[in-house]
């Protein structure tokens, strides 16, 4: 992290934990989604988006921004989410993600997250800078929201574990790619496989070095 950000971000605690929420109850708010995406980068699969509005009185140990947590402890702390939580995740596929872009389609992904939520949330702590137009009248975004709030770390892990399953089940369908490796992201063996393959139904045709395969 460079000096600047360290002095921006200087205020994050050790770890997140449910003060902004805490604030939000106290000012007579009810039911507050934590809300976070996965898969801006890749250069194949779907952007994926997670809502989840934790219980007060029985919140997961352990939550922290998924990238912070091995693939066996997202997955052990997924299941106690779906255990104590409301939760709703909603994905836009490549195509989808060609059309518009990618920020467009994460924002609708969250959007649709928030929608299906088996409880209405009367607010929505969001990841990053942005919040989505249909969730205006309830979301404030966060820059970090995964270090800083309990409830948007869950939507990350929920998030991540549910994207990279999806990932792992398109590997069987398109082994040449080695998706469940890479998860859909540019690394060599996959920048080689769609060199040596092109790309299949799961890549995002408007993304580099894709885009300018096709157009040469």
């Amino acid at each position: 992290m460079a000096a600047a950000d360290s002095l921006l971000f200087s205020d994050l605690p050790d770890a997140p934990d449910f003060s902004i929420e805490n604030k939000l109850l106290s000012e007579g708010r009810s039911a507050i989604a934590g809300v976070d995406e996965v898969g801006r980068g890749p250069l194949a699969g779907p952007v994926v988006a997670a809502a989840v509005i934790l219980d007060p009185d029985c919140i997961p140990v352990g939550l922290n921004d998924s990238k912070k947590l091995t693939e066996k402890t997202r997955e052990a702390i997924f299941l106690q989410i779906l255990a104590t939580s409301h939760v709703a995740w909603a994905s836009l596929p490549a195509n989808i993600i060609d059309e518009t872009n990618i920020r467009a389609a994460a924002l609708r992904a969250m959007t649709l997250s928030v929608e299906r939520l088996p409880a209405p949330a009367d607010a929505a702590l969001i990841d990053g800078k942005d919040v989505p137009e249909g969730l205006i009248h309830i979301g404030k975004a966060f820059v970090k929201g995964d270090a800083r709030s309990v409830s948007i770390a869950a939507a990350s892990i929920i998030a991540k574990v549910v994207r990279d399953r999806m990932m792992k089940e398109a590997d069987r369908h398109f082994p040449a790619f080695g998706f469940a490796g890479h998860k859909g992201y540019g690394s060599k063996a996959h920048r080689e496989a769609i060199e040596a393959c092109g790309p299949c139904l799961l890549h995002r045709k408007s993304f580099s070095p894709i885009k300018q395969m096709l157009e040469r």
